[in-house]
């Protein structure tokens, strides 16, 4: 045999051993969602921490899960913040009690932290690919599961004209309107809005050029008398105080049904430089019911999980994926802004969001000039 058909039939050896590999590990990943079930019911149980029912439909989400798998949700404390739960894990690395959470839901910049401390035990649910890149850790140590974008709440009560875009808050007509739902010398919120305004601007620009361009959009509109320095609200907006109103979606969405149609307002997304904030899911490296654990993470991005945060105006993070598959029932698609302007959602990494917050904290006085109170 000549070295040619030596190497001819190495290759078609490996290929058929790769194949086989393939059809393997396929029947071994279905077969592996009845084994982590079953491991999951044999633990019995799955703790949780600060999952507040009200927040992005969670009540519904650990119902359906119990309800579906028969396992108990030990809830712990609610109303706690990421920074809480990451010492939860820390302080119960060696304990297996009811004190010590399997999985966090975080802020973005709390999942790679926590990542680099080995606290988290790496694991990708089924639907992985159709997580963005930009979201997602590439071992699976952390994932992001919803979003809201910035958008604009408008009551059409005093606005005829409902802005479209950034550029468009710059009009004439909207004078004394226009409001940030926070100071952007310390609101996360309100920081990224600035740096949404930069990004309509300067697509492709660096963070801190796009925090520049953010900061000049708002020192024009100060100037031309739009910009309104309050920190804004349901209630200003409802009064006329504050017409225009830029905050999440999911807040805005959530504001407009609070006020039942009086004033009717209108939620958009913006046509360019669409923000997106995402919180990050990940399972302890000391969860006591790890396989619990895996199937809340199964449950939480499959379709009926995913639209179980959309009905809380939570964003799933497959939604893009969701929508194109036609997934998403018409009627709550018929509650929200139109699907195509979530295509467009950019997710800062951390080190765009700590560069452009550093800009924007920091210039904000001698910039825009613009006390927000």
């Amino acid at each position: 045999m000549t070295q040619f058909h030596k190497r001819a039939a190495a290759l078609a050896a490996a290929l058929s051993l790769s194949t086989a590999i393939v059809a393997q590990a396929q029947a071994a990943g279905n077969q592996s969602m009845d084994d982590l079930v079953a491991a999951a019911k044999k633990e019995g149980q799955l703790t949780t921490i600060a999952l507040p029912h009200d927040w992005c439909n969670y009540g519904e989400m650990i119902d359906g899960f119990k309800k579906k798998y028969g396992l108990t949700v030990n809830e712990l404390n609610p109303n706690a913040g990421s920074g809480d739960e990451i010492q939860a894990i820390k302080a119960n690395k060696g304990n297996t009690g009811p004190q010590a959470p399997d999985v966090i839901d975080v802020g973005l910049s709390f999942g790679p932290t926590a990542a680099k401390d080995g606290l988290l035990m790496p694991y990708k649910v089924s639907t992985w690919d159709e997580i963005p890149d930009d979201a997602k850790a590439s071992d699976g140590a952390w994932y992001g599961d919803y979003y809201g974008v910035l958008a604009f709440q408008v009551n059409k009560d005093i606005v005829d004209n409902v802005p479209k875009d950034w550029s468009d808050l710059m009009n004439s007509d909207y004078a004394n309107a226009v409001a940030l739902a926070g100071d952007p010398r310390s609101s996360n919120q309100a920081i990224q809005a600035v740096y949404a305004a930069g990004l309509a601007a300067k697509p492709d620009g660096k963070p801190e050029e796009v925090a520049d361009a953010g900061l000049d959009f708002f020192k024009k509109l100060n100037k031309a008398g739009n910009f309104v320095p309050v920190v804004g609200s349901t209630a200003t907006l409802a009064q006329g105080t504050t017409p225009i109103l830029i905050h999440w979606d999911y807040n805005a969405l959530a504001s407009r049904d609070t006020l039942k149609g009086n004033p009717k307002t209108e939620v958009v997304v913006p046509n360019s430089g669409v923000v997106a904030g995402v919180y990050v899911q990940g399972i302890s490296a000391y969860a006591p019911h790890p396989n619990a654990a895996k199937l809340w993470m199964e449950y939480l991005y499959s379709d009926e999980g995913q639209l179980t945060w959309l009905k809380g105006y939570c964003h799933p993070i497959r939604f893009n994926a969701m929508s194109k598959a036609g997934k998403i029932p018409q009627d709550l698609l018929d509650k929200l802004p139109p699907a195509s302007a979530y295509e467009k959602a950019k997710f800062p990494s951390l080190d765009a969001q700590n560069a452009a917050k550093a800009e924007i904290t920091g210039k904000w006085d001698s910039v825009v000039g613009a006390t927000v109170k």
